[in-house]
């Protein structure tokens, strides 16, 4: 079984910002990409807001970018999925279907996932009108009318956010009741440019091949089925933090992302650390995993030094 003095697992931008980081520290990291490598961001067509492109970028384009420039300085990669990590003792032992690993320091940057709907038309139309962070995609509806599903604070921040682009925003909430806390809700309630339908799901997000024109809902208490034309679909009933392998093993929150101390990436086993969406819940943006990249970088380095 080979050592290695580092081990990243899951690409994106923390992944690969941390590779950058270890590989030009000459810390030779071995990062297992995943199968699916490049994150949320492989499904993401135009990127506006990461500093350094002016004109936008393709999402796909911006993680082959990330990963040439860590290969550059000698990132070795497995496209291969982790299935078991040993974090009881040093060294770790993470270890794919075909390969296993001994490593002195581990980064985790394995992300969330955004939950979804899993209707007809979703993941046709995704990048494309269907949508689960208006903070990335809100400024490609200006003007336009959108629908964002969920009852939660997250589904609401949504919607009031995305008032600044879109000209009409319809909740759709699957219950008569809002999870919402009721500040925020009392703002989405009392305000014009948003309107709630109640008892409602998606059956079907619609297109016309490239872009959506409306959804196909349904009352869930009377059972009316009705076209609904928006433009624009934002879902937003959660994320699932990629951390199955590590139940038991780290400290996790109550939604399952990676407790990590203030101000670090150290995670509650000395020598791991995490970075990206897998720890984040709040942020979740390219950039801010990609800083956070940078940070169990350094974490990782300084503490090989010491040990």
């Amino acid at each position: 079984m080979p050592r290695e003095r580092l081990v990243i697992i899951g690409s994106g931008p923390a992944g690969y910002t941390a590779a950058i980081y270890t590989s030009r520290a000459q810390l030779s990291p071995v990062m297992i990409t995943g199968k699916e490598s490049g994150g949320q961001l492989m499904g993401t067509t135009e990127v506006e807001n990461f500093p350094g492109f002016p004109e936008g970028i393709l999402g796909p384009e911006l993680m082959e970018k990330m990963k040439k420039q860590a290969e550059r300085f000698g990132t070795r990669f497995v496209a291969d999925d982790v299935v078991f990590v040993d974090l009881s003792a040093r060294p770790f032992i993470v270890k794919t279907a075909a390969e296993s690993f001994e490593t002195d320091a581990f980064i985790i940057s394995t992300g969330a996932s955004a939950k979804w709907l899993n209707v007809t038309g979703e993941t046709q139309y995704k990048g494309r009108g269907v949508s689960s962070c208006a903070t990335c995609d809100g400024f490609f509806f200006r003007g336009k009318d959108v629908a964002v599903v969920g009852g939660g604070d997250a589904a609401a921040e949504e919607a009031h956010y995305l008032k600044k682009f879109a000209k009409k925003i319809v909740m759709l909430v699957r219950s008569d009741v809002m999870k919402a806390s009721k500040i925020i809700q009392d703002r989405i309630i009392n305000d014009p440019q948003i309107s709630i339908l109640w008892n409602t799901e998606v059956k079907e997000v619609l297109g016309n091949g490239k872009i959506v024109t409306g959804l196909r809902i349904v009352n869930n208490k009377t059972q009316e089925e009705k076209k609904l034309d928006v433009q624009g679909l934002f879902v937003a009933i959660g994320h699932k933090p990629n951390t199955d392998l590590f139940q038991g093993k780290l400290e996790l929150n109550v939604s399952g992302y990676i407790i990590t101390k203030p101000f670090t990436t150290e995670t509650s086993v000395d020598g791991v650390f995490a970075c990206g969406d897998v720890a984040d819940s709040k942020y979740r943006q390219a950039v801010s995993a990609a800083g956070t990249g940078c940070m169990a970088a350094i974490d990782a380095e300084r503490y090989l030094e010491r040990h």
